[in-house]
């Protein structure tokens, strides 16, 4: 007889213990999150000298997909397929937002019926949202696509952490952060021997905690070593819809205007003006390209006064307007030859 019991949260459907895996493959996936996802269970079995974990590819249509680097993987299933899984992890990467999957959304919405775990590596997170299968549920994203999920999800608790695990829900934040999120798993079902092994395998010194960081150290980041410099940069990327004025920033560091302007062209070559009005911008190119939102609210999300100011502004940065690099994210809009010769390759 076939018992049924729960190790984790993954409900364990098979004689043998093993726990049924589907991995949920959307065109232009991205494969080091993918790999970091899968690679953790394979070496499990490897080292165990067990099948503990059993996992399969499925796409939409049953067709090989091609994943954010160009190379194409085969499948096993449609999300038609019959087959009962204890867990779908649900892998995307570029170009989330264009993606309207209603074959995968009634699958995911079958599964959760069913009692299976439901989870996203990187983007995959937006899948799942707009399947109505995160509500009230803890989940993440790559922080590329953190600020464009909350404004299309307002409602869901997005938080920044490298992964969640709420209930039957793991999300993750992609890149490596996969690989921190199965090693804990492993480790809470199989235990900490199993874990540090698979650890060393990997060559990584330890397995993350959800709540380490997701993005390089701000002081890392902008090369310097000076905490007003920091708190200022801080500031001004938690203040994107309302900007704060040069005055209101030298005062909640405590240092002149002056000394500010001083730090920032010491450190970061340019006045703090310019370089708040460039994190603005980025913020304003990931919801051009991440999002469906239209380019006028954009532009009030990063604290732009008009949509013909923001243009202007996102035109002389990027060199093209906010409505031609959309198109040409989307294949609308072919590219210039470039002016200038790249830079030869090392590899070349």
């Amino acid at each position: 007889m076939l018992r049924i019991r729960c190790i984790g949260n993954f409900m364990i459907g098979t004689a043998d213990n093993t726990t049924r895996i589907a991995f949920y493959l959307v065109p232009d996936f991205s494969m080091i999150a993918f790999s970091s996802a899968l690679e953790p269970l394979r070496m499990a079995n490897q080292l165990s000298d067990r099948e503990l974990y059993r996992w399969t590819m499925v796409s939409a249509d049953g067709q090989p997909v091609t994943c954010s680097n160009g190379l194409t993987f085969p499948v096993n299933h449609s999300a038609h397929t019959r087959e009962r899984y204890d867990a779908v992890f649900v892998c995307s990467g570029l170009n989330v937002h264009r993606v309207h999957d209603e074959e995968g959304t009634q699958w995911f919405r079958q599964l959760d019926k069913q009692g299976a775990v439901l989870g996203a590596v990187c983007t995959g997170t937006y899948l799942l949202a707009r399947a109505d299968l995160l509500n009230e549920h803890r989940c993440t994203i790559h922080w590329e696509n953190l600020a464009a999920a909350r404004e299309e999800f307002p409602h869901l608790v997005i938080s920044p952490e490298l992964y969640e695990i709420d209930r039957k829900r793991y999300t993750c934040a992609g890149g490596t952060a996969p690989l921190d999120m199965m090693l804990s798993e492993i480790r809470s079902v199989h235990g900490n021997a199993l874990a540090t092994r698979l650890s060393e395998q990997f060559m990584c010194e330890r397995i993350r905690d959800k709540n380490d960081r997701q993005r390089v150290p701000l002081t890392q980041r902008i090369g310097a070593s000076q905490p007003k410099l920091a708190e200022a940069v801080s500031l001004m990327e938690a203040n994107i819809e309302e900007p704060m004025t040069l005055d209101e920033l030298s005062h909640h560091v405590g240092l002149s205007r002056r000394q500010l302007e001083r730090l920032f062209q010491r450190y970061l070559h340019c006045v703090p003006t310019r370089y708040y009005l460039e994190l603005r911008l980025e913020r304003a190119r990931q919801l051009l390209l991440q999002s469906s939102m239209p380019i006028v609210d954009i532009a009030l999300a990063c604290g732009f006064i008009s949509a013909p100011h923001f243009s202007k502004c996102y035109r002389d940065t990027f060199s093209l307007p906010p409505r031609d690099e959309r198109r040409r994210a989307a294949g609308l809009l072919v590219d210039k030859e470039p002016e200038t010769k790249a830079r030869r390759s090392s590899f070349s």
